[in-house]
């Protein structure tokens, strides 16, 4: 069986690799690894979750690609906040999807990726986008005032993929405005798994299309 090595960024996206994405590619023979991005090495610790460097991330996903050679390295990283800042791009485009597919790419370069077995993949905007895919599954967690706000900011965008990364607009900061007490690693993925990762790839073409190149990979030679 193949392995599938996922670099995360923190618990939840962990934790959402091992509801909904382990059982997926094990359909077509690959396991699939979730490895939470260390942020810090001592001689006697690791210190996980969170980024705020890119130099930290390019470092794990190089040692991960070099460890791994003959099998898939990917990532599940929010654009929201993540430190691409470093890498001093030009032109980065306003649509979304373009804008996710020119960082990514531009990721892809700076590390350096010569054994060809990475894919680097961003979430649009952040984890929490991905559960407007159906509102309605907040229904557990939320009064019926607040879902309909969180419809409300999912029918004014195109796809829940749109929902925007500005500081007071990101997907999480609408939720957290209508549920003070939402929690990521735990709301967000019960809510993850009521949705089931067919319906949110329906809904978010671009997380649709990480699927499809894992699922590609994972067919190649079979």
């Amino acid at each position: 069986m193949k392995r599938l090595y996922i670099l995360c960024e923190g618990q939840t996206e962990e934790e959402f690799v091992n509801a909904l994405l382990k059982p997926y590619p094990q359909n077509v023979g690959v396991y699939a690894q979730p490895i939470v991005c260390t942020t810090k090495r001592t001689p006697i610790k690791k210190y996980k979750g969170g980024v705020t460097s890119f130099a930290k991330v390019k470092k794990e996903l190089q040692r991960l690609c070099g460890e791994h050679p003959n099998e898939l390295v990917t990532t599940m990283f929010d654009l929201y906040a993540f430190p691409y800042d470093a890498l001093e791009l030009k032109n980065i485009p306003t649509d979304a999807y373009d804008k996710a597919e020119h960082i990514e790419k531009a990721i892809t370069d700076e590390i350096g990726n010569r054994l060809g077995n990475m894919v680097f993949s961003l979430v649009l905007h952040e984890f929490e986008g991905l559960l407007f895919s159906d509102v309605s599954a907040f229904e557990n967690i939320a009064d019926q005032e607040a879902v309909a706000f969180l419809r409300r900011v999912r029918t004014a965008v195109a796809t829940p993929e749109h929902i925007n990364e500005l500081p007071e607009t990101a997907p999480s900061k609408h939720i957290k405005r209508v549920i003070p007490d939402y929690s990521k690693p735990t709301d967000g993925i019960d809510v993850a798994e009521q949705i089931g990762l067919d319906k949110i790839a329906a809904e978010c073409c671009h997380f649709a299309n990480w699927l499809a190149k894992l699922t590609a990979w994972a067919k190649e030679g079979a």
